[in-house]
């Protein structure tokens, strides 16, 4: 198979593949050269060298690095969601709503344990319950005590967790592991969208099971101004440089659907910014 047939293979599972390897031109054609003047048997070698510099750019230590960071996270949901079920008694009302919190408890176990497998001896030490504040340093005093109060530090959790991930996702590119950290993230993201319709449920008027505008088209729209940053940019139309608002004279496309349509990601530096808040 010659470098053309590789390329139309890759092609086929990788519609960017001529994109990826365009900034590197020069070498793509001194790679040409050079498969004039090796032998045969020397081509993998010096393909592979092309394409790790297309897809290999993350070195191991950040891998650890995006992963330790998922399990702290992890940790924290599972460790708010674990003493609710078996420490507080009376919080979660009986039936469907407990078994939903008891289910999304046992989801963020198994993230824990899954990153915790992943990541080996390079794994952070145990985080436990007692490692955290879930009050928030005050913030929220009755978390515990407050089914309502319960239920909004909890979305916070999800819709922060939900944009961590997307955020780490391009330092990941390339990686094996970015699949593994997908599977999370769209579990991350139902179980935000549960809870907003919990939340819904139990009075908290005009939330829906996506994040949309909060009030003057802020970028918050649970109406707990103490959550603010978990949800910075959400109120943008914006997409590649194109404003969403009206696009092709489609008046139905308000800010509102533009914000709903698009999520958008958190910074490392604010997600920790954020659980900061909650870790001792």
């Amino acid at each position: 198979m010659n470098i053309v047939n590789i390329l139309e293979e890759i092609e086929k599972v990788d519609g960017e593949i001529y994109e990826r390897l365009n900034p590197r031109r020069a070498a793509m054609k001194d790679f040409f050269n050079m498969g004039k003047k090796i032998t045969l048997a020397a081509m993998p070698l010096a393909l592979g060298s092309v394409f790790k510099k297309a897809y290999g750019q993350t070195t191991p230590s950040q891998i650890s690095d995006v992963l330790n960071f998922a399990l702290t996270l992890e940790y924290l949901e599972y460790h708010f969601y674990n003493h609710a079920v078996v420490a507080a008694p009376g919080l979660i009302p009986a039936g469907a709503p407990l078994g939903a919190i008891t289910t999304i408890r046992d989801h963020e176990l198994a993230h824990v344990n899954l990153l915790k497998g992943a990541l080996g001896a390079a794994a952070r030490a145990p985080l436990a319950y007692s490692d955290f504040d879930f009050t928030g340093k005050g913030t929220f005093p009755d978390v515990y005590s407050n089914y309502l109060t319960f239920l909004k530090v909890a979305t916070a959790f999800e819709d922060t967790g939900v944009r961590a991930y997307k955020g780490q996702a391009t330092v990941l590119k390339g990686n094996a592991v970015l699949t593994t950290a997908l599977q999370i993230h769209s579990v991350e993201a139902r179980h935000a969208s549960h809870l907003r319709q919990m939340l819904a449920a139990n009075g908290a008027t005009g939330l829906k099971p996506w994040i949309s505008l909060g009030a003057g088209g802020a970028s918050n729209d649970t109406g707990i101004a103490a959550v603010d940053p978990i949800y910075v940019r959400e109120n943008t139309s914006m997409q590649a440089g194109i404003n969403i608002v009206g696009i092709n004279g489609n008046s139905a496309i308000t800010a509102a659907i533009a914000a709903e349509s698009f999520d958008e990601a958190l910074t490392k530096a604010e997600v920790l910014a954020i659980a900061s808040l909650f870790i001792k």
